[in-house]
C-alpha cells in the first residue's frame, strides 16, 4: 500500500484477493447536533487484486452507535449495483450513516461471486464515526 493510498483510506481490509479500503467523512451541513442527529459519509474502494473477474451480491453492515446500540443492515449490492469487477479492477462508491448519538462505528461484510459461480464473504474494516458532541 503506497503512503497516498493509506492517507485516502486509512481503513483496509484484505480478505484474499480482495482489498476493502474506507475513507469516512462527519458532514456537518447534514447534522443537527442540538437535534440529536449526525451525519457522516463514507467512501468505499473495493480492490480486485486477482486475475478473474468478481461480482458483489450482498452488503451486510454491523453499525453500532455511541450508546451501544446495534443496527444491522444487509441487502442487495451497493448503492443500487452489484458491480462486476475485472481482475486488476476496483470499484467506489459514496454513502452514508445517520445516528443519534455523536460517536459510533460501522464494520461489516460483502457477499461475491467469483467466475466459477462460488460464492464467497469478504471483511469490510471497523471504521469509527466521530462527530461533535452536542451542547
Amino acid at each position: 500500500m503506497t503512503d497516498t493510498m493509506a492517507l485516502l483510506f486509512p481503513y483496509v481490509a484484505v480478505t484474499g484477493d480482495i482489498a476493502v479500503r474506507v475513507a469516512v467523512s462527519f458532514l456537518p451541513e447534514q447534522s443537527a447536533p442540538s437535534a440529536g442527529r449526525w451525519f457522516w459519509s463514507y467512501h468505499v474502494r473495493v480492490e480486485n487484486r486477482g486475475t478473474e473477474a468478481v461480482q458483489l451480491l450482498e452488503r451486510s453492515w454491523k453499525i453500532v452507535d455511541g450508546q451501544g446500540k446495534i443496527y444491522q443492515v444487509r441487502g442487495e449490492g451497493v448503492v443500487g449495483e452489484t458491480p462486476l469487477i475485472a481482475g486488476g479492477d476496483s470499484f467506489d462508491y459514496v454513502s452514508g450513516c445517520p445516528l443519534d448519538t455523536p460517536t459510533g462505528e460501522m464494520s461489516g461484510s460483502y457477499h461475491l461471486i467469483d467466475q466459477a459461480g462460488s460464492t464467497f464473504e469478504v471483511a469490510i474494516p471497523a471504521f469509527p464515526l466521530i462527530g461533535p458532541s452536542a451542547d
